[in-house]
């Protein structure tokens, strides 16, 4: 599968997500997809020190991405709280 066609999936996910990191203050923006199907994502406000930010990343995100796309093996933070 094209990488722009990945990450366009991978966007679509976080967007399914956002309003919930939104309406407390923070974001995620996608850093980019590896060839080892990893998504680096930038926490954004709120997110970026939170001290739930990891649980959050693990638990929420991580579980939308890979429900819409089951491809993805992990996610990460690229500055993580």
């Amino acid at each position: 599968m094209p990488k722009t066609e990945l990450n366009k999936r991978v966007e679509e996910a976080l967007d399914q997500i956002r309003p919930y990191l939104e309406a407390d203050g923070g974001n995620v923006s996608l850093v980019e997809v590896t060839n080892e199907f990893v998504v680096k994502l930038k926490l954004l406000g709120a997110c970026k020190n939170c001290s739930m930010s990891m649980m959050t990343l693990k638990a929420g995100i991580e579980e939308t991405i890979k429900r819409a796309v089951p491809e993805i093996k992990s996610v990460e933070a690229i500055n993580p709280a």
